[in-house]
């Protein structure tokens, strides 16, 4: 075996946090990568955030080069092209953790979940997503139904979002935070206002969709959610087009989000606003 070094594949793969002095590093592997690594590339754009939620970064090192990353937190997300010994030497540590939600490319999930299986890890929900990404140039024209205002959520729309989050996460057949912890549920939708965006009627809610990162790189959409009573209107359509057209006026570079496998209609609604098809992605929330 050949010796360590900082250039051959052959060298040692060295794990550790990544800290701040990190940052440029991390953003440099991942230039480029917005459509396959769009959520590693925001989290490493926060390296050295302090505070609840701060992210946490994994680096994989052959001396003192960089060649791969994974997150442990706020989600478990790897890198989505990595050399085998370098995406095995992120597992490792990442099977260390107890409990968490992995969202990542569904070949790369595999391997850490089998790792994870191993240890006793349970899924509480385990799906594939198709993944879909948007140009600027693709979206089409979608009209508002009448007597609708989709506009910025504000404070005033909390209470009906978090209505709204924990129908979301019940129909996915997802525990309810909210019943353990009230308050800090409360707390984590309130963060979330300033990236969403609502549809009304009569001054109530009936939509909601967040651009959960939102970065020149690309928009991340995500938490998308109509109302039952007020669905199959024209409501998803015109509320996610609303939240591309505000991430290209914020110079995004496209957008992007995904759909759960075998939601057919969900998937004819968004290639008909334009958005093609660019991968599978695999989610698992484990205890």
């Amino acid at each position: 075996m050949a010796a360590p070094n900082s250039l051959g594949r052959s060298a040692r793969v060295v794990v550790r946090p990544l800290r701040r002095r990190d940052r440029a590093a991390a953003l440099a592997r991942l230039e480029g990568r917005g459509r396959d690594d769009l959520f590693l590339l925001d989290l490493a754009q926060q390296l050295g955030a302090t505070g609840d939620g701060a992210p946490e970064l994994l680096g994989a090192w052959r001396g003192d080069r960089l060649v791969g990353l994974a997150s442990v937190r706020p989600t478990l997300v790897i890198e989505s092209v990595l050399e085998p010994a370098v995406r095995d030497a992120l597992i490792g540590p990442l099977s260390d953790v107890a409990t968490g939600l992995i969202r990542s490319d569904a070949r790369v999930v595999a391997a850490l979940w089998s790792r994870l299986a191993k240890r006793g890890r349970r899924a509480l929900v385990d799906r594939l997503e198709t993944g879909l990404v948007l140009e600027s140039t693709e979206l089409c024209d979608v009209p508002t139904p009448n007597g609708v205002e989709i506009r910025a959520a504000i404070v005033d729309d909390l209470e009906p979002l978090v209505d709204a989050a924990r129908a979301s996460l019940r129909e996915e057949g997802r525990p309810d935070p909210f019943l353990g912890d009230p308050r800090g549920f409360r707390r984590w939708v309130a963060a979330r206002l300033s990236r969403a965006r609502v549809a009304l009627r009569g001054g109530e809610v009936i939509w909601v969709g967040y651009a959960d990162v939102r970065i020149e790189e690309g928009h991340l959409l995500q938490g998308v959610y109509t109302w039952p009573a007020w669905r199959r209107r024209g409501l998803a359509a015109a509320g996610v087009a609303s939240l591309c057209r505000a991430a290209f006026a914020e110079s995004a570079e496209h957008v992007q989000l995904s759909v759960v496998e075998g939601n057919e209609a969900a998937l004819a609604l968004y290639e008909k606003l334009g958005f093609q098809r660019h991968g599978l992605l695999r989610t698992i929330l484990f205890v």
